[in-house]
């Protein structure tokens, strides 16, 4: 009898650890089977450019190989009517330290004048609100081959060499050295640094686990284009650094400070340059302009608006104790403030494009309402000071926001 019990236990155990792993692949977006993880992200977006997009991903787990993984997405547009795809695989040479030797292949669409960090951790939502209105795109053929390796349990870094061609899919002119270039190659190399020095990590089974989140958590990343290596156009160099700040308080109330820089120094064509992350449709009237408000973009920005080659963004929320409703309907008041500074050197190298340059300061300023229903709420946001426009109702965001995750 008690050999049974423990059986019964054991069992229970088991399943309880399978069910835990199950609910922690689907948080982070994958959809678990036996020697493979479906990957979410590519079963249906949209935007301007491509109109609805649905496709499918996947990556070997630990079942397959704890030591070799293979990777790879294929999507499709169906507004522009062209697959777009990934394929790579890797290497793990120091399990403890987590070193990876990768390779890939990727002929996908990128927004003109974003950016994003090497060690950034995969972060899943159902959907991307900022993306439903991106229309500026360019496509990139990209060939990489990176290393992975945490430094210690505080520092992760990640390098990058890539070669990559570059297809704007819009007029665009990057006029140099008296040439004109539509299309062009980029030969870079990309190193990229994520300090934690404040978060508690420790080792189960020569894998690191994060026992708390401490900040500020600081990333910095290095990119340098070389001309005439492997057929590179350009040379230039890019510098990018982030900083998070999160202050908890006694009655469950929480502040969040972000810092974003980043600075572009010699030939650099539009694609590689800075937007700040706008998030507003230029059309007439507030309705019309009624989306869904992204996680840390400028709602009242219009795409395209402004971009430049050095940058700084700050931006402060403060999330207000929730509502306390019910047990399950706890709506939460959020008060937001954002600040953008930036310039441009030789705007008369980008043609066929307009914008300006945000060397007078942005601000914006707003409040949201969380978690209303299903995970939407309401945002409002108003756009004062030097960017201030003559019509009052051009300076106002009224939007949906979405803050549920899996």
């Amino acid at each position: 009898m008690q050999s049974q019990t423990a059986a019964s236990e054991s069992t229970a155990q088991q399943d309880s650890l399978r069910r835990r792993a199950f609910i922690t692949n689907i948080g982070n977006g994958y959809f678990p089977t036996k020697y493979f993880n479906f990957d979410l992200r590519y079963l249906i977006k949209f935007n301007q450019y491509e109109g609805f997009r649905t496709g499918l991903g996947a990556i070997t787990n630990d079942a397959f190989s704890n030591r070799y993984r293979v990777t790879g997405y294929l999507s499709y547009g169906f507004r522009d009517a062209k697959f777009k795809y990934s394929i790579g695989g890797g290497t793990r040479i120091r399990p403890r330290s987590n070193t990876w030797i990768n390779v890939a292949y990727t002929d996908d669409l990128q927004e003109t004048g974003s950016s994003t960090f090497l060690t950034d951790k995969r972060f899943f939502t159902i959907f991307q609100p900022r993306l439903l209105n991106i229309d500026l795109f360019h496509r990139f053929i990209n060939r990489t081959i990176s290393l992975e390796h945490r430094i210690s349990p505080h520092l992760l870094s990640e390098i990058q060499l890539a070669r990559t061609d570059v297809l704007p899919t819009y007029s665009y002119i990057f006029y140099i050295d008296d040439t004109s270039y539509h299309d062009f190659n980029l030969s870079t190399s990309i190193v990229s640094l994520q300090w934690s020095p404040f978060s508690r990590y420790e080792y189960v089974k020569d894998k690191l686990k994060e026992l708390k989140k401490g900040f500020p958590q600081f990333t910095l990343q290095y990119t340098q284009s070389y001309k005439n290596l492997f057929g590179g156009d350009f040379n230039f160099l890019k510098l990018d650094f982030r900083s998070v700040y999160q202050l908890e308080h006694a009655n469950n109330a929480l502040t969040t400070v972000t810092m974003r820089a980043g600075i572009a120094k010699g030939k650099t064509p539009l694609t590689h340059l800075y937007h700040t992350y706008p998030n507003n449709i230029t059309k007439e009237t507030i309705l019309q302009r009624f989306s869904v408000a992204g996680l840390n973009s400028f709602e009242t920005m219009y795409f395209n608006e402004f971009f430049s080659d050095r940058f700084t963004t700050l931006q402060l929320k403060h999330f207000f104790k929730p509502f306390k409703i019910t047990e399950r309907y706890q709506p939460q008041l959020v008060l937001i403030t954002r600040y953008a500074l930036g310039d441009m050197n030789h705007i008369e190298r980008h043609q066929n494009v307009t914008f300006g340059t945000l060397d007078k300061g942005y601000t914006e300023s707003g409040v949201e309402i969380n978690k209303l229903l299903f995970g939407f709420g309401l945002s409002f946001a108003y756009r004062y000071g030097a960017y201030h426009l003559p019509r009052e109702e051009d300076n106002i965001a009224f939007k949906f926001t979405f803050n549920l995750t899996l």
